[in-house]
């Protein structure tokens, strides 16, 4: 067995370059759930936090997402203390656009006056001197699009963001935001189950723009028995099924399965080498015409 394989496992997903200036491996980790209740405060227990990121680089994985609003700030200040100073290869992108009044709260701001806050806060959080993504967390509709992205535009220009994504947006703010600034990244909700965003996915594919789904496991609700049935036959789990459908589904497609437990965590990357044959792919897709 290669050391790829044994030691390393996601780097079996594949890569991905992002804005053709970072390479990552396809299957990344999302930071959201390393929170308190309601995505706020910090966690129960903040050494394991601190302890699956750490596990999270150990297996390889290269790309690790998080938001100023998770906690707010204890994602990226969990990142910074259990990571910083930074393997070389490790990629870290943030996101700003909304406001924290309380617990399962959320509120828009993406005016520029606070997205500049934002990204000075989330540089000194993460103990960066320059965000490798950051991407506009929602569209503000109180806020000219435009104006927003003009921001991140400024910001990179000034040497503090190095690539600008997007996420929550709909093929038509991708197309207005490429016309501001390079976008090498679109998150947005997206899984087996949940497949809305499915022309986004289709529009980044077609363009060269990784698309990284939030919630890509559907906080584990991926039953159904055509996926149990394909999970028991090869001997996995379930929630592994569906984030190799995932990585099948398009070449550009970055998951960032969360979760504040190491067996959890282990058991998500194990998917990177998980190959869903042509059939098995065309089954779960819903396309049973052509997979009989």
């Amino acid at each position: 067995m290669s050391e790829k394989t044994t030691s390393r496992p996601a780097a079996d997903s594949g890569t991905i370059d992002l804005g053709g200036e970072l390479t990552v491996n396809r299957l990344g980790f999302g930071a959201m759930r390393l929170t308190g209740d309601g995505i706020w405060g910090p966690p129960k227990d903040p050494a394991t936090a601190i302890a699956v990121l750490r596990r999270a680089v150990e297996l390889g994985i290269n790309f690790i997402d998080t938001a100023d609003s998770y906690g707010p700030n204890v994602s990226e200040e969990l990142i910074a203390e259990a990571l910083a100073p930074y393997p070389k290869n490790l990629a870290i992108a943030t996101k700003g656009g909304w406001n924290r009044p309380g617990a399962n709260q959320w509120t828009h701001d993406a005016s520029p006056a606070h997205l500049r806050e934002a990204v000075e806060g989330s540089l000194k959080r993460l103990r960066l001197g320059r965000i490798d993504l950051y991407q506009l967390h929602v569209p503000d509709p109180m806020v000219p699009f435009d104006a927003s992205m003009e921001t991140l535009a400024n910001m990179q220009s000034e040497g503090k963001i190095r690539l600008v994504g997007l996420s929550n947006v709909t093929v038509e703010h991708i197309e207005r935001a490429r016309k501001v600034v390079p976008i090498v990244s679109v998150q947005n909700r997206y899984s087996f189950a949940d497949r809305e965003w499915d022309n986004v996915v289709d529009y980044c594919e077609a363009n060269g723009i990784a698309f990284i789904p939030w919630f890509p496991l559907g906080a584990g609700r991926v039953a159904g028995k055509l996926l149990q049935r394909i999970a028991q036959a090869r001997q996995v789990k379930p929630i592994q099924i569906a984030l190799a459908w995932l990585l099948k589904r398009s070449p550009v497609m970055l998951p960032i399965p969360g979760t504040s437990s190491i067996a959890h965590l282990e058991e998500n990357i194990q998917a990177a080498s998980l190959q869903l044959s042509e059939k098995e792919y065309l089954e779960l897709t819903g396309i049973t015409e052509l997979a009989s």
